[in-house]
């Protein structure tokens, strides 16, 4: 199919003349709308997203705002666009191509403008007349690296440095976490990928893959927290008052008299997941014996067992054969 022209400043919601502060300003506002974390399983998000990305990647970029602009909407229609001073025999025209697939991170329309899959250009061109993006320019690999994070920092996101062995080298990057960010989420840091080939033109994108750290006191089912409480018998019994620990801090939980091993105690909200949307705690119950029983111990324990009728004792039988 042909190659669809993208309208970046209606994409972005602002004026043709809007300042780069104006542009930054309206990006960062939408895509906190459409962030693919805040709107799970939303396809459409996800392609505003896109879309938003990419049109942010042109106009934030001086070089490249100036050929987007002087391309103009009529690009697909075989319009020649003269050249600046010291070029005047070179000729773009984009008409007439036809393009399958896209990159995954930008449009065909992107890469034919700004190199990649799929550009090209009539007659053989020497330098780009509109400064360094020919349309023939490589664009290096994206790159994808695991981040490990803990739950704690899952559940409030925040900043933090990674560091990265690259084939250029060892590199940190400060990464900010988005809070409430689910395990096998990607994080996309444009620019931040491989290098093209021969170091002429940009950088691919490295993409890092959230993976959730062993926590040593929670279990998780998905969104939900999972923590073990052993009760001794008689705390089971009469009823409790423990404290537990949760993601933010421990609270007081109130066990019941009569609780039972295998129960599951509900603190709601106090698991994984954004805003609004996060899972449930569960306090998942236990019941331990006493060890080491003292000579006095051991015959109340006898005492309550013939209380409760329990002194006889079955006698097992061995059946071979």
């Amino acid at each position: 199919m042909g190659v669809e022209y993208k309208d970046y400043y209606k994409i972005l919601g602002v004026d043709r003349k809007a300042s780069h502060d104006g542009i930054a300003k309206a990006y960062k506002k939408l895509a906190k709308k459409y962030h693919p974390d805040l709107n799970p399983g939303d396809q459409k998000a996800e392609e505003n997203f896109k879309e938003l990305n990419e049109a942010y990647e042109v106009l934030k970029d001086g070089e490249k705002r100036r050929l987007y602009d002087q391309l103009g909407p009529n690009w697909q229609h075989g319009q020649q666009f003269q050249s600046g001073p010291g070029f005047d025999n070179f000729q773009f025209n984009f008409g007439g191509n036809t393009f399958s697939g896209g990159s995954g991170a930008f449009s065909d329309f992107f890469e034919t403008l700004f190199g990649g899959r799929g550009a090209g250009r009539s007659g053989g061109f020497g330098p780009d007349p509109f400064g360094n993006f020919s349309a023939r320019q490589a664009r290096g690999r994206d790159m994808e690296a695991e981040c490990a994070i803990s739950l704690e920092d899952a559940l409030k996101g925040g900043s933090r440095q990674i560091s990265l062995h690259t084939t250029a080298g060892p590199k940190t990057l400060n990464v900010t976490i988005p809070a409430g960010v689910r395990e096998g989420a990607r994080l996309r840091l444009s620019g931040q990928g491989s290098p093209p080939a021969g170091g002429n033109g940009q950088p691919g994108d490295l993409y890092l893959r959230i993976v959730f750290s062993q926590h040593p006191l929670f279990r998780l089912e998905g969104d939900n927290i999972v923590y073990d409480l052993s009760l001794l018998p008689w705390q089971a019994v009469l009823g409790t008052t423990m404290r537990v620990p949760t993601l933010e801090g421990e609270v007081e939980l109130s066990v019941p008299a009569g609780t039972g091993s295998g129960r599951r105690m509900r603190l709601r909200g106090k698991g994984l997941g954004p805003a609004g949307q996060r899972g449930d705690a569960f306090v998942s119950i236990s019941i331990r014996s006493p060890e080491n029983l003292t000579p006095r111990q051991r015959e109340l324990w006898r005492a309550l067992a013939d209380d409760a009728g329990q002194t006889n004792h079955a006698t097992a039988q061995v059946v071979t054969g």
